[in-house]
């Protein structure tokens, strides 16, 4: 019955790019201009240097800085906290895509992978203050929003902690760092597949969101929720020349914590050769995004 549901809709989406193919391209055209003007040259960089830090050997250098304060604190290994920073300064879906790769690597357990997922897979700087808080004209609301956002994810990672257990059996030991002439190319090769493919995911909700325009509400901000709801990118760009009011940038930080069905479709793929399941991703990034729209509520009325 699910296989038949399945193809249904399926249908249905391809029946309505059908018949609305001008507004389903133009929808495709609006996300291709996001994705040349903000994902790309904000996540390919950060794609490549996280795949050749990891090679170099960076887990090893991060679990001795700070392994004993984020097992103390999140209850994760000190290969984990690797997943943690990236996660906050690369965007989406970098956090992931460093968490299957420890899981791959035998350096975290599936446990302890999930429960990364749910707190390590967040937005980026590179988005929040260039994107949302271009989008408001205003750097101190990206900083606000970019700020609550971390704390969100860390409040997250907090909610999710469980002490930390030996395990019974010897964890995998390090992969040996490979010698830059090697970890760079490899690297780029990586990073342009995982943009490409976070890319390809854009333009297709950018379409697909399109065939829904005239069921928007006409009021901005309902607008730009809904959007966001299903692709992040769009629902920011909804937001344009509104005030940075405490409302809105509230509601900005919520999607940015949610993310979009984009991006977890964009994290299904990236973990789709683990035995890692999403559903705690999909709770953390939820939680995420009220805590992070309550902080930033809060941090607005104190500063606009």
């Amino acid at each position: 019955m699910k296989k038949y549901l399945s193809l249904a809709a399926a249908l249905a989406l391809f029946a309505g790019l059908l018949a609305f193919s001008a507004q389903a391209a133009e929808g495709a055209r609006q996300a291709m201009a996001v994705c040349a003007a903000t994902l790309i040259p904000s996540l390919l960089p950060f794609f490549v240097l996280a795949n050749m830090l990891s090679s170099l050997g960076l887990p090893e250098l991060l679990g001795g800085l700070f392994g004993g304060a984020m097992e103390r604190l999140l209850g994760v290994s000190p290969a984990g906290a690797q997943a943690f920073f990236l996660g906050i300064s690369g965007g989406y879906p970098l956090g992931a895509t460093v968490v299957a790769g420890l899981r791959r690597d035998g350096r975290v357990d599936r446990d302890e992978a999930e429960r990364l997922l749910a707190f390590c897979n967040d937005s980026g700087p590179a988005f929040i203050l260039g994107a949302a808080g271009g989008v408001f004209r205003s750097p101190r609301a990206g900083l606000l929003l970019y700020v609550c956002h971390v704390l969100a994810a860390a409040t997250v990672g907090l909610l999710f902690r469980r002490k930390a257990e030996r395990s019974s059996t010897a964890a995998a030991p390090a992969p040996m760092a490979q010698p830059l002439s090697q970890a760079l190319p490899a690297a780029v090769s990586r990073a342009v597949g995982s943009t490409l493919a976070v890319c390809g995911y854009v333009v297709l909700f950018g379409a697909l969101t399109a065939l829904a325009e005239p069921l928007l509400p006409p009021s901005p901000l309902p607008r730009a929720l809904l959007r966001g709801v299903f692709e992040l990118g769009g629902g920011i760009a909804s937001m344009a020349g509104l005030a940075p009011e405490p409302g809105m940038l509230a509601a900005a930080a919520f999607l940015l914590g949610w993310g979009g069905l984009s991006v977890h479709c964009q994290t299904l793929g990236a973990v789709a050769d683990t035995d890692i399941s999403c559903a705690r991703h999909l709770a953390g990034r939820a939680l995420c995004g009220v805590i992070a729209a309550c902080y930033t509520y809060v941090g607005a009325l104190a500063l606009f």
